[in-house]
């Protein structure tokens, strides 16, 4: 969730068509918290990795998940999660015509239900930023890959938030069973991106 993410769009050319018309949805609801563009391409680029299923929570208006739509295989299928039922049932109705792609309308934990992911992006809820984390052990398939986005770029180690160590981002970062890395997105955005390691 980006404070200025649907703001973040004006101008951008060339989005896929679902993604603009997520955009335009987010706007005229005045919903400001969309997934920036630079986000938005890296998912389009995970998405590909992708065999059988992706996962998101806090899917708001449906554009992170058009990007990841935009990325993933044929066949491939998609599951978001937004607990404010307005937002699930407009990104819902964005999807109409992809039986591959889902919106339910429920709390982060609901991916439980439908795992394990080849792919999933945490957002709202489940990301170590306050209340409980998920567990990329049960959500992730071995190999899997898990997204968790809006920090911002770290220059020392341990990364800062607000002058002390970014519990959140070390949480993921130093996961037992995680590879991750933090990556810098944009001089004000990066992500944590990381694989689940393999059984041994």
């Amino acid at each position: 969730m980006s404070t200025a993410g649907t703001d973040a769009y004006t101008g951008e050319a060339g989005l896929p068509g679902g993604v603009a018309r997520a955009v335009a949805a987010a706007r005229r609801a005045g919903f400001p918290y969309s997934c920036r563009p630079e986000q938005g391409r890296l998912l389009q680029v995970l998405a590909g990795g992708a065999r059988l299923r992706i996962g998101e929570s806090g899917t708001g208006y449906g554009v992170g998940l058009a990007w990841l739509a935009a990325g993933a295989r044929p066949g491939t299928e998609l599951i978001g999660v937004e607990r404010d039922p307005g937002r699930a049932a407009a990104a819902a109705a964005l999807f109409a015509d992809a039986p591959h792609v889902r919106v339910l309308t429920a709390d982060w934990t609901e991916l439980y239900v439908h795992g394990p992911y080849d792919l999933l992006v945490l957002d709202g809820g489940g990301q170590g930023k306050g209340g409980p984390a998920a567990d990329p052990e049960e959500l992730l398939t071995p190999g899997g890959v898990l997204v968790v986005d809006d920090f911002t770029p770290a220059d020392s180690w341990p990364p800062l938030f607000d002058g002390r160590p970014d519990e959140a981002r070390l949480h993921w970062l130093q996961h037992p069973a995680l590879r991750a890395v933090d990556l810098p997105l944009a001089a004000d955005l990066s992500s944590v991106v990381a694989v689940r390691r393999h059984p041994e």
